[in-house]
């Protein structure tokens, strides 16, 4: 039973990987396609590929999914490993949800929200301390960084192409917005996927299947890094959509402005705070903030109340339906 549960876990785990990939694939090519500085399937290819390789990049990140949200030291394996299992359905409906409503919600915290939810309606103990540090305090900063950051460097590059002949200045971010969305790309493999990798290594920490001062194995980078490159190649068209279109109409220098900001904050979160960031919250603050640039009303602000309103609900409504799985699942799986 208890085989058949690791498997049945981690295979739920590639699912939301893919799911992630597929739901976040807009992230990294929203703009460049909405520009016209790549065509939708180039993007998609290009996003696969970089997504995969910043997969393989580091495991901060994934350590801090593994060990910094739910206690499971000394709980039983069986358990231990039903918790996880709901946390990854919690996520995977929410991310379901939300992608059918075309809202760029945060993948990150609707697996966080499942782990708290079905650690909570077990009775696990949650790090609290950690999860403010790593998952509320990023959440809040980070969008704030990516608006402000995005709002100063377009102001300041508006003014030093002021006389330049705009054809000419829309060709040469036509193209560095493929270095810009190929940086944004490395930058969700290097956060999102490592997520998928932390939910495994739990499981398999639970069952004493991994050591804990072994790292992750190879086969799990390997593993999450190709699950979520299959999840962007299959593409996210309806979010992509509402960041490329419905926000604000966006030419290749805000696009390229974009989303350099948004790779530099997950850059930094990754290699240097160890923090679980949201790639969505990240790109879409910071489109808001080169979109602010033309004039505050050139922001459609009643799609960001309603991406806002996701963003607000993503971590208690996945908490909340990976703890309702959890009561309904744990007597039947005992």
């Amino acid at each position: 039973m208890e085989l058949a549960l690791v498997v049945f876990v981690v295979a739920l785990a590639l699912g939301f990987d893919y799911t992630n990939g597929f739901h976040d694939a807009a992230n990294a090519i929203a703009t460049s396609v909405s520009t016209r500085a790549l065509t939708p399937r180039a993007a998609l290819v290009m996003a696969a590929i970089m997504n995969f390789a910043g997969a393989l990049l580091g495991t901060d990140v994934a350590e801090t999914i593994a060990t910094a949200i739910v206690d499971l030291q000394g709980e039983p394996s069986h358990s231990a490993l039903v918790v996880v299992l709901c946390a990854l359905v919690g996520a995977i409906t929410w991310n379901l949800v939300t992608w059918w409503f075309g809202l760029p919600s945060s993948s990150t915290h609707a697996l966080i929200g499942g782990l708290v939810g079905a650690g909570l309606a077990a009775g696990f103990g949650i790090y609290g301390s950690a999860i403010v540090d790593k998952v509320v305090l990023p959440m809040i900063f980070s969008p704030l960084i990516g608006f402000g950051l995005a709002f100063l460097l377009m102001a300041g590059l508006l003014w030093i192409i002021r006389n330049r002949a705009p054809s000419k200045v829309n060709r040469r971010f036509r193209i560095a917005q493929t270095v810009s969305a190929a940086a944004m790309a490395l930058g969700h493999g290097l956060q999102d996927a490592q997520k998928t990798m932390g939910v495994i290594f739990l499981a398999l920490l639970t069952v004493g299947w991994a050591d804990p001062d072994g790292g992750i194995p190879l086969w799990v980078k390997l593993s999450a890094a190709a699950a979520i490159s299959l999840g962007t190649y299959a593409g996210g068209w309806r979010i992509m959509r509402t960041l490329g279109r419905r926000i604000i109409e966006l030419d290749p220098a805000r696009g390229f402005v974009a989303e350099s900001v948004s790779a530099v904050v997950l850059y930094v979160n990754a290699f240097f705070l160890h923090a679980p960031v949201s790639t969505t919250h990240t790109i879409t603050s910071a489109i808001m903030g080169v979109g602010a640039t033309k004039r505050l009303s050139a922001v459609r602000w009643g799609v960001a109340k309603n991406i806002l309103g996701a963003w607000l609900l993503t971590i208690p409504a996945a908490a909340l339906v990976a703890a309702v799985v959890f009561w309904i699942l744990h007597p039947i799986l005992g």
